[in-house]
């Protein structure tokens, strides 16, 4: 017995679950499969944030998932400070200069992915299957079949992958790639900050790789409401990422938490004073991948499973976005065309992502060959470029119109 949709997704991440949630209104009949279900998050932070541009937030908004999100664990960016290796060159971005509320805003993944999680449950046109996991996929002329591990096997004419960086739909629609490792790490751990850091992020490009600062929520002069009723002190807290060679990573990694907290304050010039670590630090290995194709007839990828770029921009989640919005965009503006497998149309949202992923692909992969070569007249260039950048209003603005998003309304 077999179940039919209009579309099927598979994977259920901040991408996937934008994507479903977008298609709401569409009329179309989705199943969304995912392994497992994402459970209420603890109070604690975690390390895994992301940068969210206003372009992102306003895609979240129109399907209703930001407003589901809770708004005191989102923390503004209101700036940004970016520092060369050479101890004199920086540039400097502030929202409200650029015309701006804020650059982005810093929000946790696994907060996120409970409030898409819970308006998933309620949605009409929805079918979850979770937890599933996928045995076999097949693609014919009109339809596109998955068999899941339990026997079911749903079919549907449009197939979308949005399971990852590792992605199996990708992996068995034939449409794989062989990745380009940067044999770098990033290392994430949260802090407890000294000093306030100011609604700002903050970034240094180091000859062992980029540090970065991502602020926190609670970030305030004067005092707050504990749990217990009693007045406590704001903390200021930040998030940082580390992108650092696997070697040095490695290093990183072994550190007692003193001597972690040492290296990250004396790698950031003790910018925000003293350091307290909050969490024990993560690593996660980078990559660039590049698809020749973001679709074929029958399947469609979106997010990571389409496409992975360096994070030194923190633009990935947001590229995943803007898939997911222009996907969402060509199903529904289709017209009289009643198949959504229709290679011809799954083209339109191809020819539209292709440049913005490539550009972003191009700019992150230059900076980190740039910024990570001891060539001295490479280190001369890159310094003069982050001063003449900082010296041009007009280049600084137009960076920020392009990082916020502008370039999608």
């Amino acid at each position: 017995m077999s179940d039919e949709f209009d579309v099927i997704i598979v994977g259920a991440g901040l991408v996937g679950a934008s994507f479903a949630q977008a298609m709401k209104d569409s009329g179309l009949k989705l199943a969304l499969v995912e392994g497992v279900a994402p459970t209420a998050p603890a109070p604690e932070w975690t390390s895994r944030v992301y940068a969210i541009s206003p372009g992102s937030i306003e895609f979240l908004s129109e399907s209703g998932a930001w407003q589901q999100f809770d708004a005191a664990r989102i923390a503004p960016v209101l700036g940004m400070h970016i520092y060369g290796d050479d101890g004199k060159s920086n540039l400097d971005f502030d929202a409200h200069q650029s015309g701006l509320s804020e650059l982005a805003v810093i929000a946790e993944v696994r907060h996120m992915q409970y409030g898409l999680w819970q308006a998933l449950q309620r949605q009409e046109n929805l079918e979850l299957f979770c937890p599933a996991r996928c045995a076999s996929m097949s693609l014919q002329e009109e339809i596109a079949v998955l068999r899941l591990e339990d026997g079911r096997e749903l079919r549907a004419p449009l197939m979308v992958g949005a399971d990852g960086r590792d992605s199996w739909v990708r992996s068995q629609a034939g449409m794989d790639a062989e990745p380009a490792p940067y044999r770098q790490m990033g290392v994430i751990a949260n802090f407890e900050t000294e000093l306030p850091h100011g609604d700002a992020a903050w970034e240094w490009f180091r000859g062992d790789g980029v540090l970065a600062f991502l602020p926190l929520p609670g970030d305030r002069e004067g005092q707050s409401k504990g749990p217990s009723g009693d007045t406590t002190p704001e903390r200021h807290r930040i998030s940082i990422v580390w992108t650092a060679f696997e070697e040095r990573a490695a290093e990183l990694m072994a550190l007692q938490p003193d001597a972690f907290c040492q290296q990250v304050q004396e790698a950031s010039l003790s910018a925000l004073g003293e350091l307290k670590l909050l969490s024990k630090p993560a690593a996660f290995p980078l990559r660039l991948l590049h698809l020749e194709h973001l679709v074929k007839p029958r399947v469609a990828l979106i997010g990571d499973a389409a496409h992975n770029v360096h994070p030194l921009a923190g633009q990935g989640v947001n590229l995943g976005f803007q898939d997911a919005r222009e996907l969402a965009k060509v199903l529904k503006d289709r017209g009289p065309q009643p198949d959504c497998g229709d290679y011809f149309l799954l083209r339109r949202y191809e020819r539209a992502r292709k440049a913005d992923i490539l550009a972003m692909q191009m700019v992150t992969d230059g900076l980190q060959k740039l910024f990570n070569n001891r060539n001295p007249a490479l280190k001369l260039a890159r310094n003069l470029g982050l001063s003449i950048t900082g010296s041009l209003p007009w280049l600084k603005n137009g960076l920020v119109q392009h990082a916020v998003g502008r370039h999608l309304n």
